[in-house]
């Protein structure tokens, strides 16, 4: 098993048995606070899609086919698998009040709401409509996305990160360290203290010997 998969399984959040997937990560405090611990939920019943299956990716261009932006065009920036949501960049918008207290009647805020994934269909760049999709290979052995209408290949969108650097497209600058100095080694270690390399390192000589100490 590879490092990076052994990495990947330590870092996996555990989640309670009826734990409920909304908007939130699993770690942040409103997931916790929709999860409160011993809390039975509702349970959602979701038709699980397979990895190798899901052919919707953040950055992708899809139509809403359903509800009330039903037509529109936009830009998925979040995928949720466990609840087979997509969220689009300003589309299907809820407004709401957040913060209400007594004598305040709280924040009017703008959020978008999550789409299930049957309410869309990926949008083919040759012609920007609607098609439906499928995997499949090429004589290379590559794995795409075919659009099932034209034939033509609909590629996945590069990674972005959170703060849009796409790690593909970047290019160094002049203050930016390069991988082969990030990698050079410039330090070669030794049974020696940090006393004695600092004492070497300026020529200072100390011919009595340091008491012996013990670690347990």
């Amino acid at each position: 098993m590879k490092l990076t998969a052994l990495l990947s399984m330590a870092a996996r959040v555990a989640l309670p048995r009826n734990y409920r997937h909304g908007t939130s990560r699993p770690w942040t405090f409103a997931a916790k606070r929709r999860n409160p611990p011993g809390s039975h939920r509702r349970k959602v019943f979701v038709d699980t899609i397979p990895n190798e299956e899901w052919t919707v990716f953040k950055g992708d261009t899809v139509a809403i086919l359903a509800g009330k932006d039903k037509g529109k065009q936009g830009k998925v920036v979040e995928v949720i698998r466990a609840r087979n949501w997509v969220i689009l960049e300003g589309l299907n918008v809820h407004y709401r009040f957040i913060g209400k207290t007594g004598d305040y009647r709280g924040t009017y805020i703008a959020s978008e709401a999550p789409l299930l994934l049957s309410e869309i269909s990926l949008i083919d760049p040759t012609d920007r409509k609607v098609t439906e999709v499928a995997w499949r290979f090429t004589e290379e052995g590559d794995k795409v996305r075919v659009s099932l209408r034209t034939g033509r290949i609909i590629p996945k969108p590069p990674y972005q990160r959170k703060d849009g650097i796409v790690p593909e497209q970047w290019k160094d600058g002049p203050k930016d360290t390069s991988a082969e100095d990030a990698l050079m080694k410039t330090y070669s270690p030794s049974l020696k203290t940090l006393e004695e390399e600092v004492m070497e390192a300026m020529g200072v000589t100390e011919n009595r010997k340091p008491r012996t100490s013990y670690w347990y």
